[in-house]
């Protein structure tokens, strides 16, 4: 039993070092990356292969759910036709810790040409991802947890708080409050009960005080890529269709685009 304590022990201990020196790494091209995040028109598309997949996907939620539009791009789908998710407006976080990771760097001569903005956030700054990044984040890690070195543990750790680090500054510069945070949540919970208690005010309101006082239009024979483009360059999801006396005839929704195939 006590090997068994001590080998938790070590591991916790390794991981804790692992985050605690991520402290010291810490430089401006952290704060480079959260300000191309927040000047983006685009999405957060963050990718990875293994276990740096899985991290990514927990990053794009918390992403996602502290206000920024992210999703996750699986690398080896994106070789398959998936990189038509990808525009020149969004911003990718690609996380390898090798850095050479074989799908990811597959990756970047479609990102040059299309001129999308990345981060790297590795462990090996002088990898062949690193270099063609615009920003490189150091997740770099003295030892992993598994005696063997190969299990990624510390590793993933570090990625997954950089990413958290990363979601919390971007809330912050965005302004998100804790009723705006009430938003992204559907489902009853401990989580979303506590929101409610704080900011009872947000849920008291009507309709009429969070809808748009200038709503954006299309017409119905214009093509739904223009749609696009007008709720990409206001920030919005929604254009009403007007018929020829400027009345209300319908709404295209960004879910309508969506589920026709064309984006």
């Amino acid at each position: 039993m006590d090997n068994i304590l001590e080998i938790a022990k070590r591991v916790l201990k390794i991981e804790a070092d692992a985050v605690s020196a991520l402290t010291e790494k810490l430089d401006s091209s952290f704060e480079k990356a959260i300000e191309l995040i927040y000047k983006s028109r685009g999405r957060v598309i963050v990718t990875g292969m293994g276990k740096s997949g899985l991290v990514g996907k927990k990053i794009a939620a918390t992403l996602a759910s502290t206000g920024t539009p992210a999703f996750f791009l699986h690398p080896a789908e994106a070789s398959h036709g998936d990189l038509g998710m990808v525009t020149s407006d969004d911003v990718i976080i690609a996380i390898s810790n090798s850095g050479e990771t074989e799908e990811l760097v597959g990756l970047i001569p479609f990102l040059k040409r299309f001129n999308v903005n990345f981060i790297s956030m590795t462990g090996n700054t002088a990898s062949t991802l690193s270099k063609a990044a615009d920003i490189t984040l150091d997740i770099s890690v003295k030892e992993e947890a598994c005696p063997m070195g190969l299990v990624p543990t510390a590793s993933t750790t570090a990625a997954l708080t950089m990413g958290d680090a990363m979601a919390v500054e971007k809330k912050k510069k965005k302004g998100l409050r804790e009723e705006d945070f009430a938003f992204f949540l559907i489902t009853d919970g401990d989580l979303r009960r506590g929101i409610e208690k704080w900011g009872k005010a947000f849920f008291d309101m009507k309709a009429g005080d969070v809808m748009s006082k200038n709503p954006k239009s299309i017409a119905e024979d214009e093509l739904a890529a223009k749609a696009l483009s007008v709720m990409e360059h206001h920030s919005i999801t929604a254009l009403l269709v007007p018929d020829q006396e400027g009345r209300a005839k319908g709404i295209i929704h960004l879910h309508d685009i969506l589920r026709k195939g064309i984006v």
